[in-house]
C-alpha cells in the first residue's frame, strides 16, 4: 500500500510483483513455480510500539490506525508469513505460479 514518504518502497514492491509474474511465465516450461509473498503489518521489533528514547518502533497511535484496516483485527506474526512460504514450497502448491499472496489479515489497500 502506498503511503506518503514510501515511494521507493512501493516502487520496489511493484517491481517484485512484475518480476514474479514474468519469471513465472519464463520458468514455467521448466517446471519452476515462481510466487511472491506480500506481508502486511507483521509484529516485529521494527513494528513494536516505539518507546521514548528508542530509535526503532512505530508510535502507538499509528499502530492503532493500522490495526483498524486489518479485517481479522490483529497484527500478523512472523509465523503467519513463514506458513505461507511453507505452503508455497510444498507439493500442495504444485499448480500455483505467478501469484502474489497477501499475508495481511485482509488489510485494506494491501
Amino acid at each position: 500500500m502506498g503511503n506518503p514518504g514510501q515511494a521507493n518502497y512501493t516502487a520496489a514492491k511493484g517491481g517484485i510483483a512484475a518480476l514474479t509474474k514474468t519469471l513465472a511465465r519464463e520458468l514455467g516450461p521448466f517446471r519452476v513455480n515462481v510466487n511472491c509473498v506480500a506481508p502486511g503489518f507483521i509484529e516485529t521489533r521494527l513494528t513494536a510500539a516505539k518507546q521514548e528514547g528508542q530509535d526503532i518502533g512505530i508510535p502507538e497511535q499509528i499502530r492503532q490506525m493500522a490495526l483498524m484496516l486489518i479485517a481479522l483485527g490483529r497484527y500478523g506474526k512472523p509465523e503467519d508469513v513463514a506458513n505461507a512460504h511453507l505452503f508455497l514450497a510444498s507439493e500442495k502448491a504444485d499448480f500455483i505460479s505467478g501469484v502474489i499472496l497477501p499475508v495481511s489479515g485482509g488489510q485494506l489497500g494491501a
